[in-house]
């Protein structure tokens, strides 16, 4: 009988808690001793889809039976940056109030999951996120004065229960003892860089 694996690993996408269901039951038929997930911050906290599949997902583990350990991270600054390319190409540029961001490298957060995998079951550890907090807009004018580049801005207003818990913080983890070590501005002038060297 093949030896069965000491731990396994899973991040949870948008409409996966089906799919991390399904592997947690493999991996209890496997006889996993650990099992490790990837959640994001704010999963019991913000009232959006994304959210409460992360959850879902998260409870899918917490309810196995088997040893497990969950990191909930920030969006990484990769994510970030897309949305942030995104809406710089806009002719006037949406400045939501009270909608921050606390983004992560995902370098530091592969780093975590390492030391989280190899070590022992742990529960739920603590949150990651990066070193700063930025609103929306501060993100997005980073970028295009990275550029050079300038655009208006207009506030506008995050509606319902969703926008009062992106005021609140609750996407956020402004307390946590685990910060990672790369800053926004660090993984953007890299980004830039990088793009600048590639062919025409």
């Amino acid at each position: 009988m093949a030896q069965a694996p000491s731990s396994t690993s899973r991040a949870a996408a948008p409409g996966d808690d089906r799919a991390t269901a399904a592997l947690v039951r493999a991996a209890a038929h496997a006889g996993v001793e650990h099992l490790v997930l990837i959640s994001v911050i704010g999963a019991d906290r913000v009232p959006l889809g994304y959210f409460r599949t992360k959850r879902r997902a998260e409870e899918a583990v917490e309810s196995s039976g088997l040893p497990w350990t969950t990191l909930r991270a920030a969006q990484f600054h990769s994510l970030v940056l897309t949305a942030v390319r995104s809406m710089a190409r806009l002719p006037v540029v949406p400045a939501p109030g009270g909608l921050r961001f606390q983004p992560v490298d995902p370098r530091d957060v592969a780093t975590r999951l390492l030391e989280l995998t190899l070590g022992g079951p742990s529960g739920r550890v603590a949150d990651l996120a990066g070193p700063g907090v930025y609103r929306l807009d501060e993100l997005v004018r980073s970028y295009l004065a990275a550029q050079g580049r300038r655009r208006p801005f207009v506030p506008v207003r995050v509606p319902g229960r969703a926008g009062a818990a992106y005021r609140a913080g609750d996407n956020l983890a402004l307390d946590t003892a685990d910060l990672g070590r790369r800053t926004w501005e660090a993984y953007l002038a890299e980004q830039l860089a990088a793009t600048a060297a590639q062919p025409a």
